[in-house]
């Protein structure tokens, strides 16, 4: 009887939320120390009530991780969310429950370059369109179906990752002429294969075909939208298969129907489903339910490694992929923690200010921290990286890819501080080196202190634009009148002075600052240097 209760005492519950292929429920049930919950075929409205009993959570996008989900599963010690994008996933509530959040990142790879390929083939020949006019309507007109040919045609490729760069490849053998844009990667990833490698945004928008395969997030959601499609050549053809809201949809639309763009191939929506979309009224495009990772294959991967990791992370041993690291501060002095939260909001923010391939991220520390900067050198690598890596980098493989990637990682003393503590990150790419340094007061009060050698106190929140200027009268006023004219409210205003001449200013503001109001800034003939950023 003893040994029973031992037994049940180890046995772990996993849900699983969504439909996964069925290798995914062979291999959970094959574990005697797991007990597997099929809620695939639950209402969501009934879901709520059956969480609390689970360890562990499996998930796909049809559920979201929200404050709802993870207060009804007062247990969950570990969700795996079964593909790439978490962007239904609250990262930062699920740290604050101690949850291990993990995805599933390359499971699906080959199937969503070959999705791209079926809509980059079907945006040259209309065969969706043609196909559904003879099957639906019986109509046999074959002139009303001209197409174009791939070959010869410049494919602008932006974002140059493990998709990206696969999707490339495919177009070469096609004949096309390939340029990709990534601000993130070294120029020899794409030019060693045979693509041409551009800084100039433009020269991507200037493309007979246009792909997209950026992680989403604040600097690419709308990053292609109606000042972009103006400075398209007439007839543009653009594929999105990465995620929705990277082309500004109404745009999309506006440009369809005007012919502007002349194809759409589309698998995924800012809002999802997407079965009223006024996308979807318009002829000139192919648009899928999000597809992108449906294949056999890919969905027997993705179940493979879901159900691994759910039982590696049910029984403590592991968590592949974890996308947060939860902090027992039981085991951290008093005031340890909010440097942890600091070092990587000003890794982020220097990597905004740097913008580049990077090639070392360095934090030095003063006072109590000093103890603790190896273990902080994982949030920095991750805060700096987080753009250009997206659903790729987690805590626990932070340090791997920034050696991949050639990146120098280090850690030391910081010297001549004149605060009790201090921490402070610095990034070098090929153009240039960011310094940001910060502190906490008062226990928890976290402040940055110091940009590029220029002397601030600000909180680590918001948005902002980050001016540097010659130090002579008007500046103020003439930056004022411009963000006034952009109809743009300045919350805070923090001026440094330097030694040289010079000066830096952080504006907080209360609306996101487009391109063209940086480019109106960086155009006043005291500009030295204008960043917008956001944390």
């Amino acid at each position: 009887m003893r040994t029973y209760f031992k037994r049940l005492n180890l046995m772990k519950t996993i849900i699983v939320c969504d439909a996964i292929h069925k290798i995914g429920f062979d291999l959970l049930k094959q574990e005697s120390d797991v007990k597997v919950i099929d809620a695939t075929s639950v209402p969501k409205s009934e879901l709520y009530g059956i969480l609390g009993d689970a360890d562990v959570a499996i998930t796909r996008s049809s559920t979201a991780v929200d404050e709802k989900f993870l207060g009804a599963g007062t247990k969950l010690k570990a969700i795996v969310r079964a593909g790439v994008g978490v962007d239904n996933c609250d990262i930062d509530g699920c740290s604050k429950r101690g949850i291990i959040l993990m995805n599933v990142p390359t499971a699906n790879t080959i199937a969503a370059v070959e999705m791209t390929m079926c809509h980059l083939l079907n945006a040259a020949r209309k065969y969706v369109n043609s196909c559904n006019d003879l099957k639906i309507n019986r109509i046999w007109k074959r002139e009303k179906w001209y197409g174009t040919e791939l070959y010869k045609k410049s494919l602008g490729i932006i974002g140059f990752g493990n998709i990206g760069s696969r999707v490339g490849v495919r177009a070469l053998a096609f004949g096309m002429n390939v340029i990709a844009y990534d601000p993130y990667i070294e120029p020899e990833k794409a030019t060693k294969l045979g693509v041409k490698y551009t800084k100039n945004f433009d020269e991507i928008l200037s493309c007979d075909f246009i792909t997209i395969h950026t992680p989403k997030n604040q600097e690419t959601i709308n990053m292609v939208g109606e000042p972009q499609i103006a400075k398209m050549k007439d007839g543009v053809r653009l594929i999105n298969c990465a995620r929705g809201g990277l082309y500004n949809e109404k745009a999309l639309a506006n440009n369809l129907r005007s012919g502007k763009i002349a194809y759409l191939g589309i698998d995924v929506f800012d809002k999802e489903p997407a079965t009223d979309h006024e996308l979807l009224d318009i002829e000139n495009l192919s648009a899928t339910p999000h597809l992108g990772a449906n294949t056999l294959e890919s969905q027997s991967n993705i179940a493979r490694e879901a159900a691994e990791q759910a039982i590696s992370a049910a029984r403590g041993l592991n968590y592949p992929n974890a996308l947060n690291l939860p902090l027992k501060l039981e085991d951290l002095p008093r005031g340890i923690e909010p440097y942890i939260n600091l070092v990587s909001k000003m890794a982020y923010l220097a990597a905004q200010i740097n913008k580049g391939p990077i090639k070392s991220i360095r934090i030095e520390g003063s006072g109590e921290v000093v103890q603790y900067l190896k273990s902080m050198l994982v949030f920095a690598i991750v805060g700096a990286l987080h753009d250009s890596l997206g659903d790729s980098l987690n805590y626990v493989n932070a340090k791997f890819l920034a050696d991949e990637k050639g990146i120098e990682t280090s850690f030391g003393e910081l010297t001549n501080s004149v605060y009790k503590s201090e921490i402070a990150v610095k990034i070098m790419t090929d153009e240039a080196i960011s310094n940001v340094a910060g502190t906490v007061f008062d226990g928890s009060e976290e402040r940055i202190v110091n940009i590029g050698g220029f002397k601030t106190d600000f909180k680590p929140k918001g948005k902002m634009i980050i001016f540097k200027n010659t130090d002579v009268p008007g500046v103020i006023k003439s930056v004022s009148t411009i963000l006034a004219d952009e109809n743009i409210n300045i919350a805070d205003f923090r001026l440094g002075r330097g030694e040289e001449g010079d000066a830096l200013a952080v504006i907080l503001v209360d609306s996101e600052v487009q391109k063209s109001t940086l480019d109106k800034l960086a155009a006043l003939q005291t500009c030295l240097m204008v960043r917008y950023a956001a944390l």
